[in-house]
């Protein structure tokens, strides 16, 4: 069974280059334009990870991982914040809220693609 990942970014080039990667390693792939969306579709769908960017419509993505590490039903779910907010007082926010992994923007792919498969427990491909 492949790995689900949610997408969760504004920005519609960021989100097809994702989408585009993530697929490519074989995971089933869901996207969210803004915070309140990505929640909705984590606590329907159970993504497995979560790419979240930080710099959102309605919630930012701040929000969106304090409310899913508040709810016992989802903490089985990963979160990598995925953001061009690199300052460190970001990082350790974003670290501080539960996120497993912080990787800012621009990023290399290969990185986020090692970071991913490390957090579901996958073998290198």
């Amino acid at each position: 069974m492949s790995k689900k990942i949610l997408i969760v970014d504004d920005e519609p080039n960021i989100v097809i280059s994702l989408e585009f990667l993530m697929r490519r390693d074989g995971f089933e792939v869901a996207v969210a334009q803004d915070g309140e969306e990505a929640l909705r579709i984590i606590r329907e769908q159970r993504p497995d990870l979560v790419l979240l960017d930080v710099m959102m419509p309605k919630l930012n993505g701040f929000e969106v991982c304090k409310q899913v590490r508040g709810d016992p039903a989802l903490t089985d779910t990963r979160i990598i914040m995925l953001t061009a907010k690199g300052r460190q007082a970001e990082v350790a926010k974003g670290l501080a809220l539960g996120a497993d992994g912080y990787i800012t923007k621009p990023f290399s792919t290969r990185d986020l693609v090692v970071q991913v498969r490390s957090l579901l427990g996958l073998e290198e491909s």
